[in-house]
């Protein structure tokens, strides 16, 4: 997947509406309508974010008779899951080392040596000058 196709995805994915347009999508096909219907806003709104989500390549539009359903394009969804899924494991084989690291660590060793404040008795005398 092209780096500009990965950041529309990203875009189309970062509003709320959009995110649950393509929840409800993943259920099932829906018209623009019924893709309205929960939401307190219009009908044309509503096609802008569908908009955005076509031109991301998430939804397309489909024809049934006199019925135009969106459809969710499941296909981007695996693309933008295989880019995330191998940043996911390098972070795991991160936290595996970090974990392996710590483990070796015997659990009497103090990590930290105490510190001690500093000895306030032997401060110079402020007034007198230095050498």
């Amino acid at each position: 997947m092209a780096a500009d196709t990965l950041s529309r995805v990203f875009s189309a994915l970062a509003d709320p509406t959009r995110r649950d347009i393509v929840a409800r999508l993943a259920v099932g096909d829906a018209t623009v309508n019924e893709l309205a219907a929960p939401y307190d806003m219009t009908v044309q709104a509503v096609s802008k974010h569908l908009r955005v989500l076509q031109d991301a390549g998430l939804v397309s539009s489909g024809r049934q008779a006199q019925r135009r359903p969106m459809h969710l394009e499941a296909d981007v969804l695996d693309l933008l899951t295989t880019w995330l899924e191998r940043y996911r494991r390098q972070a795991e084989e991160r936290y595996r080392r970090l974990d392996d690291v710590l483990r070796a660590i015997p659990d009497d060793v103090d990590p930290m040596p105490p510190r001690h404040p500093p000895d306030l008795t032997e401060s110079p005398d402020p007034t007198e000058p230095t050498t």
